[in-house]
């Protein structure tokens, strides 16, 4: 097995122990088989299904669950002209393949020293990812009977440290910092006021003020 095939499985086998917290969450928020099933090999992003169980766990609404999702989703649309390259040519086969453009695939693929290499690593990480993100979610669900209650295992703060791992990177950079000081700030506000899940939409607009610092400081590099 090459090298970057070999890294594309340890990742997504590390990836699917994620999916084993995310199908014992699932599971807790009151979802069925099914639809933990349909959600993981449909929705296929972590950080998405996390925040949406989140939400439908804390009682909120089936839209704060989606628009969270939705929310955490659209960054996956920046990978999009990083990875297009590596998909095929034709209409059908490359929206089909838009599934699989996530963090991990798009990283694996830029790692790589040529486009050969990049399209087998992008592909062979994007099939173990899959497969094994959704063996993962089944087992959280016939397990989470044994585990019982997830506040006792410290499983509910699996989307709170999956949504700090995604923010860690940016805190480098005063925009990111703006943003993340700001939609914690906002969060904080209004979680006593508003539904759940809500709070977390709201926390969005930060980015506005982060990219406001960005713009400031692309024009002073300019000037």
């Amino acid at each position: 097995m090459s090298g970057h095939r070999r890294e594309g499985f340890f990742l997504a086998a590390a990836t699917g122990i994620v999916g084993i917290t995310f199908g014992v969450l699932a599971d807790a928020a009151g979802l069925t088989l099914p639809q933990i099933i349909v959600m993981s090999a449909l929705v296929f992003t972590g950080a998405s299904q996390l925040a949406a169980v989140s939400v439908i766990g804390s009682g909120g609404s089936d839209a704060a669950a989606v628009g969270s999702a939705l929310l955490l989703a659209a960054r996956n649309a920046l990978y999009g002209p990083v990875v297009a390259r590596l998909l095929p040519a034709s209409w059908v086969p490359r929206a089909a393949s838009s599934q699989f453009v996530i963090d991990e695939t798009t990283a694996m693929a830029t790692m790589q020293d040529n486009e050969t290499d990049a399209a087998d690593a992008f592909w062979w990480t994007a099939i173990w990812l899959w497969a094994l993100w959704n063996a993962g979610s089944m087992i959280g669900v016939w397990s989470g009977a044994v585990i019982g209650e997830p506040e006792v295992w410290g499983l509910d703060a699996a989307f709170p440290a999956a949504f700090v791992a995604l923010l860690a990177p940016h805190l480098r950079h005063q925009p990111g910092r703006v943003a993340a000081l700001g939609g914690a700030a906002l969060a904080v506000a209004t979680t006593p006021i508003m539904p759940a899940g809500v709070p977390l939409l709201v926390a969005a607009l930060a980015v506005i003020p982060g990219w406001l610092v960005h713009r400031r400081d692309d024009t002073e590099v300019v000037t």
